[in-house]
């Protein structure tokens, strides 16, 4: 069963006792989270949030929080601009951070759907844990990761990954067993598409 037919039918199952239903897909740097995310919200007409919009603006960049497993995302705004009026059930929109330019971007908006999926590192942190009706973890080989990281950002990025990004995203996993904790796990195939 591919990655999307076992993340569809875990929805089906869990939409007929609950609904609104909040997914959290977690997991490692190019193991296609955004992909599986975007997918979804055609096959299944769901809302997707991206944690991307969500790393830790210049003045939250301190040694200590960036020290701490799962120190790099802004679980502060995430919870008072998407869950918050998410909760409520009623439209919203945020600004996403853009790592680049390092500044706040236009607003997305946003209209909740019976099906919300959040996709992206630090999804599943123990901040956010418990806002979520289903726990999905993407895991990749690490050659495969980093093959698909040069390609995705090129040689230079490649680097920044390998030496800053990948080893903070696996003390967060490791701290907090993400990996062992989700309801689901998924070992992504190399793909010669990605």
């Amino acid at each position: 069963m591919t990655p999307e037919a076992l993340l569809v039918d875990a929805i089906t199952n869990r939409l007929k006792t609950r609904t609104p239903l909040l997914v959290a897909i977690d997991g490692r740097s190019a193991s296609g989270k955004t992909s599986l995310a975007l997918r979804l919200k055609e096959t299944a007409g769901a809302c997707v949030i991206h944690m991307d919009h969500f790393f830790p603006r210049p003045e939250q960049r301190t040694p200590e929080r960036l020290a701490r497993p799962g120190g790099n995302v802004d679980s502060e705004r995430y919870l008072s601009d998407v869950i918050a009026p998410l909760k409520r059930g009623e439209p919203f929109s945020y600004r996403p951070f853009n790592c680049h330019t390092m500044t706040m971007g236009d607003a997305i908006e946003i209209t909740p759907h019976s099906v919300t999926i959040v996709e992206g590192a630090y999804a599943c942190h123990p901040a956010l844990w418990d806002l979520y009706d289903l726990h999905v973890f993407l895991s990749i080989d690490p050659a495969e990761q980093a093959r698909r990281i040069l390609r995705r950002n090129g040689e230079a990025d490649a680097a920044i990954f390998r030496d800053k990004w990948i080893p903070m995203e696996e003390r967060y996993f490791e701290a907090f067993q993400i990996p062992e904790r989700c309801d689901l796990f998924i070992e992504v195939e190399a793909s010669p598409d990605y």
